[in-house]
């Protein structure tokens, strides 16, 4: 008799794309505060580092979260997890709402800054969601497809910052402010929803949930094209990634890339509006459209790019990238070539992201989620960290600490280009999966 073989729901595509969905939502919540920086500073009485702080104030949750989040991906999957935190960045984005409209202009205050760090760190849940949608992307597909599956997933939910800051502006204008986060509220809420319907998790983890024991799911599985399996312990996965010393350098390089571009994409419009007198309308479009957007569409393409010249020869090449364009931003202080200059740093950030989480995969197999949370909570704890450095720059040299604060990023440069040079010169230590 014929055994009847457990049907499997969903296809890597629609794994890809659901998880693709759930982050842009997620970062949606979060990308509201950044353009709004030189408001809330003037409005607020803000010096340049409260600014600083209270634009990264997501980026502290949206990082240490990723550890413990993406690492329980290799337990349950990433439909509960991602569930989770959409939740808690959408009661963030409640409370900011809610204080925005009882207190917007007149009673926004300094006094209201620790409230609104609190709550900016709570809608942090959302970049959260980044290192939950690596490890669920993860297992829906082959090895051979990871720097593609990831450099898409990663490319095009990076968008939607870019896609905020080009819309703001303008909906302010409409809307007014709080009327803006109001209707923001309503889509993070409504995609959450749309989310729940969406998403499934791999294979291996529907078997699983069914009860079947871990050797049998793994073996049906794989007839269904699944290669990466979990060790199926939170802890456990953290404790195996930990041990893996590449890890640690992928941490440092990430902190770099996509803590640099948490953090530059939280910047840039302060920088655009209060150094070079751009308005609020053009300091934004012109950060989406010279930074944000490329960095993520770069990203999107990098993948493939990593897939075909090794994931180590695209990262030393984004790093220097990254440091060159940091220079021009030290050295120069016209208009168009700073321009230029954030152009190359997000061609750089974009293509770095893409490449360093094509080698988590390659480095930590056994357990992704585990090495996920790692490189992504403490690689994305650059975009809290570096904000307050670049405003006490401004609070220390005056407005020529706006572009004095890039040496920040000539230095991460150059260490990630070291280390990805040294990881590339021990790869052959590394089996490469086909």
């Amino acid at each position: 008799m014929t055994e009847t073989v457990p049907h499997v729901k969903g296809t890597p595509t629609r794994g890809l794309a659901a998880a693709t969905f759930g982050f842009f939502v997620g970062f949606m919540a979060v990308a509201l505060i950044g353009p709004n920086g030189p408001t809330f500073k003037s409005t607020m009485g803000l010096t340049a580092s409260q600014l600083g702080l209270l634009v990264a104030a997501p980026n502290l949750s949206g990082s240490l979260l990723r550890i413990p989040f993406g690492a329980w991906v290799d337990k349950t999957g990433g439909k509960k997890p991602f569930l989770i935190l959409l939740g808690g960045a959408t009661a963030g984005l409640f409370g900011l709402t809610a204080v925005l409209i009882a207190d917007y202009p007149k009673h926004l205050t300094i006094g209201m800054y620790p409230l609104m760090v609190a709550l900016a760190v709570l809608c942090g849940c959302g970049i959260a969601t980044f290192s939950v949608g690596i490890p669920q992307t993860s297992y829906w597909y082959p090895h051979k497809k990871q720097g593609m599956a990831l450099g898409l997933y990663a490319g095009l939910g990076n968008t939607a910052p870019g896609f905020v800051t080009l819309v703001l502006p303008f909906a302010v204008l409409a809307l007014t402010l709080p009327g803006t986060y109001a209707a923001w509220l309503v889509f993070v809420a409504i995609g959450t929803v749309i989310y729940s319907f969406i998403a499934l998790d791999a294979p291996f983890f529907q078997l699983s949930r069914r009860g079947l024991p871990r050797e049998k799911s793994i073996e049906i599985a794989k007839g269904q094209g699944e290669e990466l399996f979990p060790s199926g312990q939170l802890v456990q996965a953290l404790k195996i990634s930990a041990r893996a010393w590449r890890n640690w350098a992928l941490v440092a390089a990430y902190f770099t890339s996509f803590g640099g571009f948490l953090a530059l994409t939280t910047w840039f419009p302060t920088y655009w509006n209060l150094f070079h007198g751009f308005n609020s309308r053009t300091a934004a479009v012109t950060t989406a459209l010279s930074f944000t957007l490329l960095a993520s569409l770069v990203r999107a393409a990098g993948g493939s790019v990593s897939d075909r010249i090794g994931g180590e020869n695209a990262a030393i090449g984004a790093f220097a990238l990254i440091t060159v364009g940091a220079l021009m931003m030290v050295s120069l202080s016209d208009t168009a070539l700073d321009i230029a200059a954030a152009v190359v740093i997000g061609i750089g950030m974009g293509l770095a992201n893409a490449s360093v989480f094509k080698l988590v995969a390659r480095y930590v197999p056994e357990a992704v989620g585990g090495a996920a949370g790692w490189v992504g909570g403490l690689g994305a704890f650059g975009g809290f960290v570096v904000p307050p450095i670049l405003g006490s720059f401004v609070d220390v040299y005056g407005k020529n600490g706006y572009n004095l604060g890039f040496v920040t990023y000539i230095l991460l440069g150059l260490v990630s280009v070291a280390i990805m040079a040294f990881l590339r010169a021990r790869s052959k230590s590394v089996p490469v999966r086909a």
